[in-house]
């Protein structure tokens, strides 16, 4: 069975663990903290997900889930993740995270931050721009009239097979942004961010992303 890695166990990382769990994955999680300030989640989550460091998170993994503040992303271990897909949830938030020049300067995106900090992983765009309170509530099977599509964005097309495979576990159509160089359509203030949309709108909303 795919071991899941979430490095990260605030409201995005804890409802992920729990779609991944119910749909048979198992989820080894982490938080800043340690493991032992998981003890609720890991018993709310069952038998298949347990509580971990960081590093043991990375190291359990298939592939991985980074969602944490961008302010801890250097806290991230590299080594254990080389080589795996890790989905990149995070979003710049400077009230929480301090200012980062290159991203107030539009140099960079969140996404390519996240593939600097592990140069040897395949980093996508995931599940950043819907409210974790949505997204085990507004799935729907494959085919449904307006079905709510979510984006993605990365450098690997096998890698965007993958996330749209998963997008279609949980419910959802994909649209791709692109590369993570394009990532920022999917960030903060930008028309596509934490709103409800079908392919059409998204890929509509994406398009029209200002920088």
């Amino acid at each position: 069975m795919t071991t899941v890695g979430i490095i990260g166990a605030g409201h995005i990382g804890s409802t992920l663990a729990t779609g991944l769990v119910a749909r048979g994955y198992d989820v080894v999680i982490a938080n800043s903290r340690g493991p032992e300030t998981l003890t609720d989640l890991v018993a709310k989550l069952g038998g298949k997900a347990r509580a971990a460091t960081a590093t043991e998170a990375a190291d359990a993994a298939d592939w991985a889930i980074v969602t944490v503040p961008l302010k801890a992303l250097n806290d991230v271990p590299v080594a254990p993740l080389a080589g795996k897909i890790v989905l990149d949830t995070c979003n710049y938030y400077w009230e929480r995270d301090g200012h980062i020049a290159a991203l107030d300067e539009k140099k960079t995106t969140t996404s390519q931050l996240v593939q600097e900090h592990l140069p040897t992983s395949k980093v996508t765009k995931a599940f950043n721009h819907i409210m974790s309170t949505d997204i085990l509530s507004d799935g729907t099977p494959a085919g449904t009239a307006n079905r709510r599509a979510l984006a993605t964005a990365g450098d690997d097309e096998d890698v965007a097979a993958f996330v749209t495979a998963l997008y279609d576990e949980f419910g959802y159509d994909t649209v791709s942004a692109g590369p993570l160089a394009e990532s920022w359509r999917l960030e903060r203030d930008q028309p596509a961010y934490v709103v409800r949309q079908n392919a059409d709108q998204l890929r509509a909303n994406l398009a029209r992303a200002q920088r």
